[in-house]
């Protein structure tokens, strides 16, 4: 009884916290590498790519369950490739090394795009 009620009082402190959480918010931390910071280099690489082609894209949100250690390296960005088999276009930022953790060496988070009304 006594877990429960220690586990709805803790639940119930963070319901403020998850309703104001947002990729604008989720920044990194000198442990975790932010949604906020992955998506803006997805943002830079589809720039340039608006920059010389014909085709107008716009970034959408990574999915907001990704959790990643921080990048030791700055991001690269470049276009999913075909080979990872989804059907619609994304840019996957890459991180070739991770800060020293128990997890993972390096990482790539997917971000979608879509074409942007009114190109062709």
């Amino acid at each position: 009884m006594l877990r429960s009620i220690v586990f709805i009082t803790a639940l119930t402190a963070c319901i403020p916290s998850l309703a104001s959480w947002s990729i604008e918010t989720d920044r990194s931390t000198p442990d975790k590498h932010g949604l906020f910071e992955i998506r803006e280099e997805a943002r830079r690489f589809i720039a340039q790519q608006n920059a010389k082609g014909h085709e107008r894209w716009d970034v959408l949100e990574p999915n907001a369950k990704v959790l990643v250690p921080r990048c030791a390296v700055p991001l690269q960005a470049q276009w999913t490739p075909k080979s990872l088999g989804r059907s619609k276009p994304g840019v996957m930022v890459i991180c070739a090394t991770a800060v020293p953790n128990a997890v993972m060496e390096r990482w790539d988070v997917p971000v979608p795009v879509e074409r942007k009304s009114g190109s062709p």
